[in-house]
């Protein structure tokens, strides 16, 4: 048994990678990514490679070439993560509608 490969349970993976991804902070807004709503999926194929559907609150956000890379890095500094990519989308734009609850309740939209 101990020739296999490790099972990896892609929940629990998946929880940790919403972990990470609450520890990226938008640095105008005091919110991080994932409770803003910037985060639209998260797929984790068999490789355990993940690949991170994100937008920006808008495209001409001043974080737009360096925010994409560090929500790269952090999820590859997960040790059950074998690559991440990130990839921006604009449709659907973001909007507060997309925030949770504890982020509009945070910047006083509540």
């Amino acid at each position: 048994m101990s020739d296999e490969t490790p099972v990896i349970d892609n929940q629990e993976l998946g929880e940790k990678i919403v972990r990470v991804l609450k520890t990226v902070y938008d640095p105008e807004i005091p919110v991080d990514i994932y409770e803003l709503g910037l985060i639209y999926d998260v797929f984790v194929n068999e490789d355990r490679e993940v690949k991170i559907l994100m937008t920006l609150t808008s495209p001409n956000c001043p974080v737009a070439e360096t925010l994409p890379v560090e929500v790269e890095e952090r999820v590859k500094s997960l040790d059950l993560v074998k690559n991440a990519f990130v990839e921006i989308t604009f449709d659907p734009p973001w909007s507060q509608e997309l925030m949770s609850e504890e982020a509009k309740l945070e910047l006083g939209l509540l």
